[in-house]
């Protein structure tokens, strides 16, 4: 039995819109009403192998793998997750480099850009770009901050001395042993 070469247009059109899952199930759907020749004449019709509509009768003969179209654990891995030593490079530049809220202390964020981030991961040996330091800013639970102020308060040379200050302090304290304690005095209302 063969359709008419309307129906077979509308079939091979259906067919191209569908996943590689449906497919298979269609194409074993077809074979399965043909019956005897009925996969030569649906091989050749959607240009299918023979393996495929195997399969695709053993999925709806045994209704399995109805949820997804490949297995789990597929595809390619993260750069993230696939580089070592990555993540601790990313959080060892972040080091000197990050601030939080004194409100919420899961808040917190980096004076770094991320092209300054990728560019510090690159001379550590790691050929990573932007898109790649966003997934760790993400992962490690990076905020983006958000300015208050609408107009700049001023150009100031010395705007910075005041933070590398309590930066070299903080270091000094640190191979002294001694303990440390962060106090912002600005609480937001």
């Amino acid at each position: 039995m063969k359709y008419s070469s309307k129906n077979e247009t509308i079939m091979q059109q259906h067919y191209s819109t569908l996943n590689e899952r449906d497919r298979r199930r269609y194409a074993a759907l077809e074979v399965l009403k043909l019956g005897y020749g009925g996969k030569t004449y649906i091989m050749n019709l959607f240009s299918c192998s023979n393996h495929t509509i195997d399969r695709g009768v053993v999925e709806l003969e045994s209704n399995d793998n109805l949820t997804s179209i490949r297995k789990p654990g597929g595809g390619r891995k993260k750069k993230v997750d696939s580089m070592p030593g990555l993540n601790d490079a990313f959080l060892n530049i972040l080091k000197n480099n990050t601030a939080g809220s004194p409100m919420d202390e899961t808040i917190k964020w980096t004076n770094l850009t991320k092209s300054q981030i990728s560019y510090l991961l690159h001379k550590d040996g790691f050929n990573v770009g932007v898109k790649i330091v966003g997934q760790l800013l993400k992962k490690n639970d990076f905020k983006k901050r958000k300015p208050f102020k609408s107009i700049a308060g001023g150009c100031n040379a010395s705007r910075d001395e005041q933070f590398k200050n309590i930066e070299s302090l903080i270091a000094l304290y640190k191979i002294n042993g001694n303990p440390i304690i962060s106090m912002d005095v600005k609480k937001k209302k």
